[in-house]
């Protein structure tokens, strides 16, 4: 797609769906005032994205204005408060899409914002249900305009998602031709679950598992590429949000030969500690814990994006026999990952676990979710922050990928 074509057009916006008012299914709501309780910015290389919070949901419409390019926000039935005057001051200089921003009561029922561009975007509003924490959201997702999803497959992925059509254009290529670590590259799809706007769990001390295992991601991925037959991609390298479906079609377009999702656990009670690995169910989960676990970590979408539903591929007989065949993998692969861990960390359960986690929903890449530690454990939280735990757990996970390949692993039936 041109950088004309999906460059901002005031005629567009006004005249399309962008520019309506969006109507709220409650008539109470509409009649009573909306307060806006917090905004926040995150800004990173694939898109920047603004939340309003309010206790109602909101009412808004949307448009352009040219020399400079800006994109207007009005929001109806709310007065500026202390909260919309702070936007101005959480715009850094070094997000890529928006130069400033400023917000004023444009009329008596109406704040307007204004968000002065560096280059072209493509607005995305919607709108988010309350969730954990949250209340009512405005999410303003602010994407390139021009052809930068072309050759950025994130940007990519993230467009088909917000248009409904990631299912219908999901890649299913399958690994790369040859065997993998001899005739070319294992390549090793890495997932630090959560970010931006969900944090994840937190600890008693305010440690957020966004950024944790986002570290540990890191680490990951700089032994692996130390490795001479070994290729690491990253689904997130900043603090940003990807729905679960795209992490999925990331390593899905990469050709992956293994996806491992990164975690650190919580529970209610701060006694629970240990290690953990998770593989994918299709027939329910092996455990209550696991059960519990999967839900809490697929409804990261609802905390951070629009779930959307529908699974292209559930009704399809081959469908199943090579998801079958790849969570016999799996296992094999979790079990080498977390008998290396036990060196590392006291193990929650001595064998992989299984639920139906929507990250690990790779038809053909064997996939795991790891439980590093529990973050709401207070001295399983304060090994979580230091460098060394967070190494030892990358080493852990490299000898897992090393012992699964040297066994066989895939090998033997996609080499």
């Amino acid at each position: 797609m041109s950088g004309s074509s999906k460059s901002l057009s005031r005629r567009q916006l006004l005249q399309g769906t962008g520019a309506m008012w969006l109507l709220s299914v409650s008539q109470i709501g509409f009649a009573a005032s909306s307060q806006v309780v917090a905004v926040r910015v995150w800004p990173a290389s694939a898109y920047t994205r603004v939340t309003l919070e309010s206790n109602r949901v909101l009412k808004y419409r949307q448009f352009a204005l040219s020399n400079p390019e800006r994109v207007v926000v009005d929001i109806e039935g709310v007065h500026l408060n202390s909260v919309l005057k702070g936007l101005g001051n959480q715009i850094s200089h070094n997000d890529p899409f928006i130069k400033s921003a400023r917000v004023g009561q444009f009329d008596p029922k109406t704040v307007r914002m204004v968000f002065e561009l560096k280059k072209n975007v493509t607005p995305h509003l919607f709108a988010l249900a309350p969730v954990a924490e949250f209340k009512e959201r405005l999410v303003i997702d602010l994407y390139p305009a021009d052809s930068a999803s072309e050759q950025d497959p994130l940007l990519a992925l993230l467009e088909d998602y917000n248009k409904g059509e990631l299912d219908k254009k999901a890649p299913q290529g399958g690994p790369q031709p040859g065997k993998a670590g001899r005739d070319r590259p294992i390549v090793i799809m890495i997932d630090p679950g959560h970010g931006g706007e969900d944090p994840g769990a937190i600890g008693k001390y305010k440690t957020r598992e966004k950024d944790v295992v986002l570290q540990i991601a890191r680490r990951l991925r700089a032994l692996i590429e130390k490795e001479s037959n070994m290729k690491a991609y990253m689904t997130r390298n900043e603090d940003i949000f990807i729905p679960l479906k795209v992490r999925v079609a990331k390593a899905q377009k990469q050709r992956a030969d293994l996806f491992v999702s990164i975690h650190a656990d919580a529970f209610t009670s701060r006694a629970a500690r240990g290690s953990s690995v998770f593989a994918l169910s299709t027939k329910g989960a092996t455990s209550t814990a696991a059960k519990y676990l999967a839900q809490t970590q697929n409804a990261a979408d609802l905390v951070g994006g629009v779930s959307k539903s529908g699974d292209v591929y559930l009704d399809h007989t081959m469908f199943d026999m090579v998801q079958s065949l790849t969570i016999s993998d799996s296992l094999k692969f979790g079990k080498e990952v977390l008998n290396r861990l036990g060196n590392v960390n006291k193990l929650h359960k001595n064998s992989v676990d299984q639920a139906g986690f929507a990250v690990l929903k790779a038809p053909d890449i064997p996939s795991i979710l790891v439980e590093t530690a529990f973050i709401s454990n207070v001295e399983e939280e304060k090994k979580l922050r230091t460098a060394a735990f967070q190494q030892e757990v990358a080493v852990s996970i490299l000898a897992g990928i090393k012992a699964y390949f040297a066994d066989g692993g895939t090998l033997a039936r996609r080499g």
